[in-house]
């Protein structure tokens, strides 16, 4: 059999082989990155929504107008008299209509229903939108290498917290009660920006090469990094302790700034026993605890973006002096919130200005460990 002739200038027992492809080894088990990372940010966006509604169904006090937690059958809302009438009886039989709405006429009490449906509602579509997601990345084998368990704790959490907003919902329906457990009420909202903040989290990290983090975490500033997870911390008690001044309607009470019914301490303090009782159910105590948190937070926030201001990457101080601006801009809407008695549109304007404080110190504190490259221009000396 004929061979094909060598060339004067080949090697003799070598064979071609195809040259290696940069990146190459950081291609490998990557996945969907970008599709994932879009679909991540529907759920941010879904999760916003969802924290505005569950705002406004507390202010407008229609979180106790659904009795039963019914996850798949009360997708359905009723569709006729019988069924309205049937939903309005259940309703008549809580604490909350007997000691406070008694004589609500069915009108009424459709007001207050469409809202708590609608976040119940809410809440299924994202429960829905995170399973197909999920199902679908992993199914098509789309879903990057070790992101799996991450993507499903996702899930793990939004069940968790639909449990827990029946938990929170149930505390109004017994002994008596008018409103939600404050400190349930807490829990429940802790926990959504706890999954707001994990999605937050992923959508920036997955939004860059693995090889590029890897890189970028050398540039990172350590002392920075830690101010931020500081900071964090802060932020997210400040927003427990406002569950805690919404769930007792402690935001109505002192409506005068910086003085609290004149004086510098709201009047009773520790009226109630025992003495840790104030600490949750006192008005007066529950917001001056919320005032002196938000003035350490502000503060401090203040002095992380005056440190960051030494720091040599442009993006990274960027991103800490909007989180300045936004806690100026927060310290303002609570004011607003305390001297106009928690009006609807001004409180829930403070409750989403939280979720974009959260977003923005999460972001600057993203880039305090993984900073973008920059050019020696750029830098800082």
């Amino acid at each position: 059999m004929a061979t094909k002739s060598r060339s004067i200038f080949e090697e003799v027992g070598t064979t071609a082989k195809p040259l290696a492809r940069p990146g190459g080894i950081d291609s490998r088990g990557q996945g969907a990155r970008g599709a994932i990372r879009v679909w991540l940010m529907v759920l941010f966006a879904l999760l916003v929504a969802m924290i505005a509604v569950g705002g406004l169904t507390r202010l407008t006090d229609s979180g106790l107008s659904i009795t039963e937690w019914r996850p798949v059958t009360g997708a359905l809302p009723p569709l006729d008299d019988a069924a309205w009438q049937a939903e309005f009886a259940k309703y008549q039989a809580s604490p909350e209509y007997q000691l406070q709405n008694v004589g609500m006429e069915l009108s009424e009490f459709k007001q207050i229903f469409w809202w708590e449906w609608g976040h119940r509602q809410l809440g299924r579509v994202i429960g829905l939108v995170w399973a197909l997601g999920f199902a679908g990345f992993a199914l098509t084998r789309k879903i990057p290498k070790g992101w799996t368990g991450r993507l499903f704790f996702v899930g793990v959490l939004g069940g968790l917290q639909g449990a827990i907003g029946w938990w929170m919902v149930s505390s109004g329906l017994e002994g008596g009660m008018t409103d939600v457990a404050s400190y349930r009420l807490a829990t429940h909202l802790g926990l959504a920006f706890v999954i707001f903040g994990t999605i937050t989290w992923y959508i920036l990290k997955i939004g860059r090469r693995s090889a590029d983090l890897l890189t970028a975490r050398r540039a990172g500033d350590a002392r920075l990094w830690t101010l931020s997870n500081v900071l964090m911390a802060l932020a997210f008690l400040q927003i427990v302790l406002g569950a805690l001044v919404a769930g007792i309607d402690a935001g109505r009470g002192y409506p005068d700034w910086p003085l609290m019914a004149g004086g510098w301490l709201p009047p009773d303090m520790w009226q109630l026993q025992p003495v840790w009782r104030n600490l949750f159910e006192n008005d007066g105590t529950v917001q001056f605890i919320h005032r002196i948190s938000g003035y350490v937070l502000f503060l401090f926030g203040l002095y992380v973006w005056w440190r960051s201001r030494r720091g040599a990457n442009r993006r990274t101080r960027a991103a800490f002096a909007m989180v300045a601006g936004m806690l100026v801009v927060q310290m303002a809407l609570g004011i607003a919130t305390v001297m106009t008695m928690a009006t609807a549109h001004v409180a829930i304007v403070h409750q989403l200005g939280a979720v974009v404080l959260w977003v923005l110190i999460l972001r600057a504190r993203f880039l305090s460990r993984y900073p973008f490259a920059q050019s020696v221009r750029e830098a800082r000396p």
